[in-house]
């Protein structure tokens, strides 16, 4: 292991740290100015730097800046009196692994280095396996071989009939058959026929002409000719009513249909993809589902592993989501301790990996520190909870906590959980009433028919959390953004976009 590089002008911290640190068999070098650090940065580098602010011959705050762009991995711990809390947390929110405030509890800071130490080590094996992010990811024998299946079949312009639990990434093996496929450079379409009510699923498909039926006031393409030299993909297939299973089965065998309305035939050349969570067999036997549809659709089968089959890949995925969420919210990324990974991987996850893509979501936003711990996990994934999930509330987080609308997935958690997670105790009754307030809310705005619901509520929804939490912390906005768990730049932006400056 690299040793610890500790950065002070102050003789006795440097002894104190060296000692302590010598006892727990790490090896240590020491600096009394940043320009000596700098310097041997050229030759060497450290596991984890620790590093005081204010120091003759250069600050450290100057010096994280300058070790980031050299090492943006490399964990930086920032060592300072009370006096200088606030230059800290801008440290803090400027990279910094953490900041420890002097004088410091020696046990205390050693268990803080120790972390940084295991968070360079998990920063170095991850630099090395993502380099390139694959599209998907999967280490686990089950996914493999849906891997081996994918690339076996990228020459292919075969049907392909994927099973697999709501949530398990369905779609993303439809994309990558397509993106591997000689049809790659063509069209790839989406329909959920689950999601879309029976009157419209036909036009969806097929396309319509002008006057078909009242508001058919243009002619539209179906999907199947959206598609056209490219790949269309079914999912939810088993929902899909039983007469538009007639019209799908003789487009599928002759590749000719007709818009609704219409009296040409019209001719596609598409490969279908369809994907579905039930089991198709059962479906047949009770007379939902068309036998002779089923083995057009089943000539390749392609069966996705639920989650909890392939627990190894959880922290993997975990650390994914957790760099994703960060990126499309503006923030750093959070770092997961060991324990509260081996928590996830210990939970069933019915929703599959859309169920933990959520969860880091929601940590993103509401974990309180730069590292999650297990008790900033969901209740849900802790206790007997982890072996028998409880239904959960069902929440919509606005964009203040996700992506985009697109993304938007309904986040269990419970009374419990958000309960844990205010600033202050609210009482456990007034939960329920705020989310009835806002599904009103939000029903008067959609019946109305007011333009721009979602921007409108989300800039209600960010500005009511900035203000409780400048309101808690006395309109300190550093503290208030570490305390609603954002960047000190984005509290500061969304401030002056809210209008909260006024």
């Amino acid at each position: 292991m690299k040793p610890i590089w500790i950065v002070d002008d102050d003789q006795s911290i440097r002894f104190v740290l060296e000692k302590a640190l010598a006892r727990e068999d790490f090896p240590v070098r020491s600096f009394t100015n940043p320009r000596d650090v700098l310097a041997a940065l050229e030759e060497d580098e450290p596991q984890v730097l620790v590093s005081d602010i204010r120091m003759p011959g250069g600050s450290g705050i100057d010096l994280l800046t300058k070790v980031k762009e050299r090492h943006p991995g490399l964990p930086v711990i920032i060592m300072t009196a009370y006096s200088d809390l606030d230059s800290a947390v801008s440290a803090f929110q400027g990279g910094a692994f953490e900041y420890l405030p002097k004088p410091f509890d020696l046990p205390k800071a050693v268990e803080l280095i120790r972390r940084a130490v295991d968070e360079s080590v998990r920063e170095e094996v991850r630099d090395v396996s993502q380099a390139q992010m694959p599209e998907m990811l999967g280490q686990a024998p089950a996914m493999q071989d849906v891997f081996r299946a994918i690339g076996r079949l990228s020459q292919s312009n075969v049907t392909v009939l994927i099973t697999g639990e709501s949530g398990s990434g369905k779609e993303l093996v439809a994309r990558a058959l397509h993106k591997h496929s000689p049809r790659g450079t063509g069209p790839f379409v989406a329909i959920n026929t689950a999601a879309i009510p029976k009157d419209l699923l036909e036009s969806e498909l097929f396309g319509h002409e002008r006057g078909a039926f009242t508001g058919a006031q243009t002619m539209r393409r179906g999907r199947f000719e959206q598609a056209d030299g490219g790949t269309l993909f079914l999912d939810e297939i088993g929902d899909m009513p039983f007469d538009l299973q007639t019209r799908l089965l003789r487009v599928l065998s002759d590749g000719q249909f007709y818009r609704v309305g219409g009296h040409h035939p019209l001719k596609s050349n598409v490969r279908v993809i369809a994907a579905t969570h039930q089991n198709l067999e059962e479906r047949v036997k009770i007379g939902g589902f068309r036998e002779d549809l089923f083995h057009r659709l089943n000539v390749i089968r392609l069966r996705l592993p639920p989650l909890r089959e392939r627990r190894e890949d959880v922290p993997t995925l975990a650390r994914y989501f957790l760099q994703k969420s960060a990126k499309e919210l503006g923030v750093e990324a959070k770092r997961i301790s060991e324990v509260a990974l081996n928590r996830l991987a210990n939970f069933d996850f019915p929703g599959n990996v859309r169920q933990l893509e959520n969860i880091c979501h929601w940590l993103t936003v509401m974990a309180p520190a730069q590292v999650i711990e297990s008790k900033d996990l969901p209740p849900e994934l802790l206790g007997d909870a982890t072996l028998s999930p409880k239904p959960p509330v069902q929440v919509e987080l606005p964009a203040a906590a996700v992506a985009s609308p697109s993304a938007v997935q309904a986040m269990p958690v419970s009374a419990e959980a958000l309960v844990a997670a205010a600033p202050a105790a609210p009482r456990v009754e007034s939960i329920g009433h705020w989310l009835a307030d806002l599904d009103r809310e939000a029903r008067t705005m959609l019946e109305s028919g007011q333009p721009e619901v979602w921007d409108n509520l989300t800039r209600k929804f960010e500005a009511q959390l900035i203000h409780a939490a400048l309101d808690i912390t006395r309109g300190r906005r550093i503290e208030a953004a570490q305390k609603l768990g954002i960047g000190r730049n984005t509290i500061t932006r969304k401030i002056q976009e809210l209008g909260l400056d006024d």
